[in-house]
């Protein structure tokens, strides 16, 4: 019988693997087809005025989620509490989402980045998306990822279908792409909202004071990392033009493609380092690392090789000129797809506040360099200024990491046996 459960378990959770992968695969799809959608739909110029107000409100559900994950998963253990995190989770999340675009919004009237009717009907979303990264996390945490898988494919569809339908009846206008992008980012919170109990919640505000002293911890570093990928797209319209901030979007778009490969290799790899003893952990973060490397400089070789032939063939001849910031950005790519598996080692040494300054750092190296080079090169200085802060964390944590695992700087080296599967167990 014991053989006949294990045997069960471990079919259950290789099914449920497929299923994310399958799901991760569609969503990587959807979004695929919705950007091309855009490019076609919208020229440079207005393809930019849409990515600054759906980036404006991106970064307000970032600060608005104040990392209350963090904080459920460190309760989660108390089982008493779980009712109540749930509840928490959601009513947080709708309030301080309220807040944020509510703050957001008068930001915008005195600071003007984008149109402010644009930018209030993405606002309206923000906080049933605050609320739906909370919901998130507790449904992992219940173990639902069928749950959250279908979420995350919900949200791809209610973007790319209904943009699909306005481009075949000629509407596609910067108003309805921004609706269509509400819609996506409201969606998984009605999906979990109709999931579970809403009539039986209440939540604790004792445990909702607790929840934000610890999370508050987090979210300073998390909230900067966040800024250093986005916040280009707002510096390139105030300094340039939107035109410049859609180029830019594009050339992201593209290069984003890598990131598949160094999510794979960070999920499979993320057991054993959370597992495994330290010099376990050690071993699979190098060979991670390695895997990494090979991977996504392989990948963003091909598509800085096919960029030239593949932008205007795709995404149209107006984005042509999105092939120069590729091909500035490619090496900042690379070093970012080091970062994530190192950072799942570095969590393990218990130092947020250190890890927290050096996404600061980061963040303030772009700040300053696309202060300098956007007015003088658009979205090639902001290129360039991203793969320098890119390139400046991932030295600083790989630094930290091989002092801290007396790792020899060799074993980060990708190695032909690094292409043969490692033996489990």
């Amino acid at each position: 019988m014991s053989g006949a459960r294990t045997s069960s378990a471990r079919w259950s959770s290789r099914r449920r693997a497929l299923d994310t992968a399958a799901c991760q695969l569609l969503r990587l799809g959807l979004a695929a087809v919705t950007g091309v959608l855009l490019a076609r739909a919208l020229q440079p110029e207005s393809r930019g005025m849409y990515a600054v107000v759906a980036t404006t409100a991106g970064i307000t559900i970032e600060i608005g989620h104040l990392s209350l994950q963090q904080s459920q998963i460190a309760f989660w253990p108390d089982v008493a509490k779980r009712r109540a995190l749930l509840a928490n989770g959601l009513f947080l999340g709708l309030l301080l989402g309220l807040v944020c675009a509510a703050v957001a919004f008068a930001a915008n009237l005195m600071l003007p980045l984008a149109s402010p009717e644009l930018l209030a009907l993405a606002l309206l979303a923000v906080p049933f998306g605050v609320a739906g990264v909370n919901l998130n996390g507790i449904m992992l945490l219940r173990a639902r990822q069928r749950l959250v898988n279908r979420a995350w494919v919900l949200t791809g569809l209610t973007q790319c279908v209904p943009l699909l339908i306005l481009i075949a009846l000629g509407k596609a206008s910067v108003t309805a792409v921004i609706v269509c992008w509400a819609l996506s980012t409201a969606a998984p919170f009605l999906l979990f909202a109709a999931a579970i109990k809403l009539r039986s919640l209440r939540g604790r505000m004792c445990l909702a004071r607790r929840q934000l002293a610890l999370a508050g911890r987090y979210h300073i570093g998390r909230t900067a990392f966040y800024l250093l990928l986005t916040v280009d797209v707002l510096l390139l319209s105030a300094l340039a033009s939107p035109r410049e901030a859609g180029l830019y979007t594009v050339a992201v778009a593209v290069l984003s493609l890598a990131a598949a490969p160094a999510e794979a290799v960070r999920q499979l790899s993320l057991a054993r380092q959370a597992d495994a003893d330290g010099d376990g952990a050690r071993l699979a973060t190098t060979r991670a690392l390695r895997l990494n490397l090979f991977a996504v400089t392989a990948v963003v070789a091909v598509l800085a090789a096919a960029a030239p032939i593949l932008i205007p063939l795709v995404y149209g001849p107006a984005y042509a000129p999105s092939v120069a910031p590729l091909l500035a950005l490619a090496p900042g790519a690379i070093m970012l797809a080091l970062l994530k598996p190192v950072e799942q080692f570095l969590v393990r040494l218990s130092r947020p506040m250190t890890m927290t300054a050096v996404a600061i750092i980061g963040l303030g190296v772009n700040l300053v360099l696309n202060g300098v080079l956007i007015p003088h090169w658009g979205a090639v200085g902001a290129a360039l200024s991203s793969t320098a802060a890119y390139t400046l964390i991932a030295v600083i944590e790989l630094t930290w990491f091989v002092r801290a695992s007396r790792t020899a700087p060799r074993e980060l080296v990708p190695r032909r046996a690094d292409l043969v599967p490692a033996r489990s167990g």
